[in-house]
């Protein structure tokens, strides 16, 4: 068996143990948003907020996350201390939802929310780049591990958030569900925090400012680094369009029930689940060109399609497909980042890649419904087909860079 799995992801099972802590990680900040967003209606009806002074709320939490890209890569970069960071992300991010249950007002929790917004974006950057680092010939593989924290954190929310809903308050609720965090920090801290230092026991890829500055200037300059931070930009982009109007096609157009339309997300989301990893590993052996171009012409094809679907019998294959192929290639752009660029840089790096994913998806929410109001939501899909086609486009145009190793 351990033989079989050397051979499928090229690492061992104990090798891969610090991967896995991460990605636990990687779970616990999305368990602090789906909290936040689980707890959002009894916390708006209890200190009777408006639904404006709600949206205000989640604004600033995507708002925050976006800033936090200006300077976490930074840190993470001149600190070197990958690990540290990724620990203090998650106390910071779980003391704010603790206080949640002191909060009485909108301002104060504007700052909470600002607080869980920040820390969350911080840990990417830290936690991608220490990955990148450790595992340099498995890129592909252990940050498909890391995606699947997310998926994990994405689904366990729900259920136990909701379940400590039905008999605490919103205030315990907030307080023992950030209980979970600090846990997973404590072991991230234990577990590989020596791991920030080098057989010396000096930090590693540690730089100056000055250093910094001047490859942030290289990097901004790289046209391949650039080149596919703009294509993740359109990337992301389609995802986020998508994540918003399955469930008003699927509800509003194809008038199936609310069981129904969580379980064509639900399809969606399997799909990404068990694509990440064999996408990542294949990565490491044949490329990142081959996955990336292959996933964003299978995802243009699948979301046209889902245009065209004149029952939700059609769009269930299509959705369930269309996770396949849209999740398959996200630890991959990751990998091919980190291959670009110098891992000194990788922290800085992640957040160039992060913020234009941001800065593109800001775009698809208004565009997209104004699209739907004048022209039906099946006219959506045809759009978020073109923006994964401009994704297609602009990978065939990267041109070919050599990986970067120190």
């Amino acid at each position: 068996m351990g033989e079989r799995i050397v051979r499928l992801t090229g690492l061992g099972v104990r090798e891969q143990a610090p991967a896995w802590v991460v990605s636990l990680g990687h779970g616990a900040t999305h368990w602090i948003a789906a909290t936040f967003y689980l707890i959002l209606p009894y916390l708006t009806e209890e200190l009777g907020l408006s639904y404006t002074e709600a949206g205000v709320l989640v604004s600033t939490f995507h708002i925050s996350s976006f800033l936090a890209n200006f300077g976490s890569g930074m840190v993470v970069d001149v600190l070197g201390r990958r690990v540290m960071v990724q620990a203090v992300s998650l106390v910071l991010g779980a003391a704010a939802l603790m206080v949640f249950g002191l909060a009485g007002g909108l301002a104060v929790l504007i700052g909470l929310v600002a607080v869980i917004g920040g820390t969350n974006n911080l840990w990417h950057p830290a936690a991608i780049s220490f990955l990148s680092g450790l595992y340099p010939n498995n890129r592909g593989y252990v940050l498909s591990i890391h995606t699947l924290g997310a998926s994990l954190g994405d689904s366990l929310a729900p259920l136990c958030v909701g379940g400590l809903l039905t008999v605490l308050t919103w205030r315990d609720t907030a307080l023992w569900g950030s209980m979970p965090v600090l846990v997973i920090a404590a072991l991230i801290l234990i577990s590989i925090a020596r791991m920030d230092k080098d057989a010396d026991g000096q930090i590693s890829n540690k730089i100056s400012a000055a250093e910094y500055f001047s490859g942030l200037k290289v990097m901004f300059t790289d046209r391949a680094a650039m080149g596919l931070c703009l294509m993740a930009g359109f990337r992301s982009m389609t995802q986020n369009g998508l994540l918003m109007f399955i469930p008003i096609y699927l509800a509003n157009v194809l008038k199936v029930g609310p069981v129904m339309t969580g379980v064509g997300m639900t399809a969606m989301q399997v799909g990404g689940f068990f694509a990440g990893p064999i996408a990542g590993a294949w990565s490491d052996k044949i490329g990142r060109r081959p996955i990336v171009l292959g996933a964003a012409t299978g995802t243009t094809v699948v979301v046209a399609f889902l245009a065209l679907a004149q029952n939700e019998y059609m769009f269930f294959a299509g959705v369930s497909v269309l996770g396949f192929v849209l999740f398959a290639i996200r630890p991959v752009i990751h990998s091919w980042m980190m291959d670009l660029t110098p891992p000194r840089m990788h922290g800085s790096a992640t957040s160039a890649l992060f913020g234009t994913q941001s800065a593109l998806s800001f775009v698809v929410p208004v565009a997209g419904g104004v699209i739907a109001d004048h022209y039906g939501v099946g006219a959506v899909f045809y759009v978020l087909a073109g923006t994964m086609l401009a994704a297609n486009v602009l990978v065939a145009m990267l041109p070919n860079a050599e990986k970067i190793e120190g």
